[in-house]
């Protein structure tokens, strides 16, 4: 994999609106993993697109009536297959972690790149999604010197989030053996 310009250059490009500029373009510690699935533990449609680019239907699904005023993006997503979909460069600040906090740190969109996982916390990631999120995380960890750490969405807002979950294996991450 390659990145050009925060964006890597080999895969599908969806361009969300949902970011802005970060306080420091350089400081980009952490990466937290996220999950989602839409309409929840249904997977292979296009919904998320929508979501990260605002253009849920809310008449498709009674969920989406819920969501569908979300303004959210993540960086990147992996899907069930390891089709992997950008939404935002990784040099801005994408929408993915709302009010967190790592290591004393608040505000974890200013430093993090958000990776989502197409999946739920109770049904197991696929192999395609292990390795591929091995092989992003790798060229991430090589393109920005400054990443050095590893976290899960519930670990930087515990009160609100769970995912990735207990089914996520994070003995199957290989960038420094986490």
């Amino acid at each position: 994999m390659n990145i050009k310009d925060h964006w890597f250059t080999d895969i599908k490009h969806v361009p969300s609106p949902n970011f802005n500029e970060r306080p420091d373009e350089n400081d980009i510690l952490l990466v937290v993993i996220h999950c989602i699935s839409l309409p929840p533990n249904e997977f292979g449609n296009d919904y998320i697109d929508d979501l990260f680019c605002n253009r849920l239907n809310p008449n498709t699904h009674p969920y989406f009536r819920e969501i569908h005023m979300l303004q959210v993006s993540a960086h990147l997503l992996i899907r069930r297959n390891g089709e992997c979909v950008q939404y935002v460069p990784f040099n801005k600040r994408a929408w993915h972690a709302g009010a967190s906090n790592f290591q004393g740190r608040e505000n974890c969109n200013d430093f993090s790149i958000g990776i989502e996982l197409e999946g739920c916390e109770t049904i197991a990631y696929t192999d395609a999604q292990y390795e591929k999120l091995n092989e992003v995380l790798a060229t991430l960890f090589n393109a920005y010197p400054r990443l050095s750490n590893i976290t899960g969405h519930a670990d930087i807002a515990p009160t609100r989030k769970t995912d990735p979950g207990a089914s996520f294996e994070w003995s199957k991450i290989s960038v420094f053996g986490v």
